[in-house]
């Protein structure tokens, strides 16, 4: 069996993986990536992130098309084109994907690809896809494998009539009614999509209200706003039986008060959540420990095996693309020793890409008051501000949680208009453990949609001007 000795071997090549990697050269490791698929950039790039933004986008120039008439632009049959806005998804991927290959090669990564699986004492076994097995010796190891879809105990995709998040990224025609089965941001982000791609969406959330990680006053917006773009939104309803019959799917919920509902569709969408991909790697052949569906490391993402860490969907922590880059740095730089500083999962900034988008970074306001604190709320609605009259989208707000005593800017929550933008200007507050005051003595251009964050601000002493 073929050996080669690395410093570092990583096995996945997501948001993760190919992070930790890029550093790891940039800080002089001889490191190596290994990845099954037969390109680099993980489920994030190929079947997650970034395709769905892709289709989201198309999505949201239909929308703008369609409403062009009341800003005075008038188009002849406006009509979506799935062909061509999957063309445009693949182009994307492709290109993002090459990127990270050329980025790899730029800073003398090596990459195989293959199945990783650790097989002790510091090396890590390589199927690759002709069955053929190598072995690479490291003296630190990362397991970056990220997550798959999950299914119910008692519904599975087929991806046919029943399908998941990889399967709807594929498509090819719209199906005429669809069936949502979740309410958080992967739920939300393809029932804000097909609705304006032309689907009847029906969404069912378990959970007494949709995206329920938010702040709940974002959960109330989105569901109005999904209701008035003619979303069917149920929470606080548990699905119980689903069957194909024929073209149609057809689900039997129950609600809180007990009513029964009959629900069917042409595609009912699993969106109920993800499962870390650990299983097969190999964490058996290791000292590392499991609980509860998450591997369990230290502040720098070190496992109890001595030389391997683990980053990302592996973990508990906040299951997103920009967290497991943070992880991916972190634990090199503490393999290189070069004294990083352990992430506060208090500050990571939260995005959901549907219409209206939301954004979020630190403490709801009941989770503000459930720590103690004496909080004061700072909303400013966009219905007040100039930009969004001037783009024609004043749904949604503005707020900020702030405490009295320091006047400390506890969490900042937004629902509207490039959210998910406007997001970084409360990352860099938080981060810089800025007031309210300070943020209302920071001086915002006229007119941008980042004046409802100053006005929030004003808002946390009773002060806004504009509302």
């Amino acid at each position: 069996m073929l050996e080669t000795q690395h410093d570092l071997v990583i096995i996945g090549s997501g948001p993760g993986g190919y992070v930790a990697a890029i550093r790891a050269g940039q800080l002089g490791l001889d490191t190596c990536v290994v990845e099954q698929d037969p390109f680099l950039g993980g489920t994030c790039l190929h079947r997650g992130c970034i395709p769905t933004k892709a289709l989201l986008h198309t999505a949201d120039l239909l929308q703008q098309a369609r409403d062009g008439a009341r800003f005075g632009v008038v188009c002849g049959e406006v009509k979506l084109d799935l062909k061509a806005a999957q063309a445009h998804k693949t182009r994307v991927v492709t290109k993002s994907s090459k990127g990270v290959e050329f980025l790899l090669r730029k800073n003398k990564v090596a990459w195989v690809q293959g199945t990783g699986k650790l097989a002790g004492n510091h090396a890590v076994e390589i199927t690759r896809p002709d069955g053929s097995v190598e072995k690479r010796l490291a003296k630190n190891i990362i397991l970056a494998t990220g997550s798959r879809c999950g299914d119910l105990p008692f519904i599975t995709a087929d991806g046919d009539r029943i399908i998941n998040s990889d399967h709807i990224l594929e498509l090819a025609e719209v199906p005429p009614r669809l069936l949502v089965l979740g309410g958080g941001a992967v739920g939300m982000e393809f029932a804000s999509i097909f609705a304006r791609f032309g689907s009847q969406v029906t969404v069912v959330e378990l959970l007494d209200r949709v995206l329920p990680l938010e702040d709940p006053d974002l959960s109330a917006e989105v569901n109005k706003a999904f209701r008035r773009q003619g979303i069917t939104v149920y929470t606080a309803t548990r699905v119980e039986e689903a069957r194909v019959d024929g073209e149609v799917v057809r689900c039997r919920a129950v609600t809180a008060k007990g009513e029964t509902l009959q629900l069917e569709a042409e595609r009912l969408l699993l969106a109920v959540g993800r499962v870390a991909n650990f299983n097969g790697v190999g964490i058996e052949n290791t000292k590392a420990q499991v609980e509860r569906g998450r591997i369990v490391v230290d502040e720098f993402c070190r496992t109890h095996e001595e030389g391997v860490y683990a980053i990302g969907d592996l973990l508990r922590t906040p299951w997103l693309a920009h967290v497991a880059s943070m992880q991916g740095v972190l634990a090199v730089e503490h393999i290189a020793r070069a004294n990083p500083r352990p992430i506060d999962y208090d500050q990571v900034p939260s995005c959901t890409y549907c219409w209206p988008e939301v954004a979020s970074i630190g403490l709801s306001e009941p989770r503000a008051r459930e720590a103690g604190y004496d909080v004061r709320t700072g909303v400013f609605p966009f219905s007040a501000s100039s930009k969004a009259s001037i783009l024609g989208e004043s749904t949604g707000f503005v707020k900020i949680v702030g405490e009295a005593k320091y006047d400390e800017i506890l969490g900042v929550h937004i629902v509207g208009p490039c959210a998910t933008e406007l997001i970084a200007e409360a990352e860099a507050a938080l981060r810089g453990e800025l007031t309210a005051e300070e943020l209302v003595h920071t001086i915002h251009a006229h007119p941008t949609l980042h004046e409802a964050i100053h006005e929030a601000a004003e808002g946390v002493h009773g002060h806004m001007i504009h509302f």
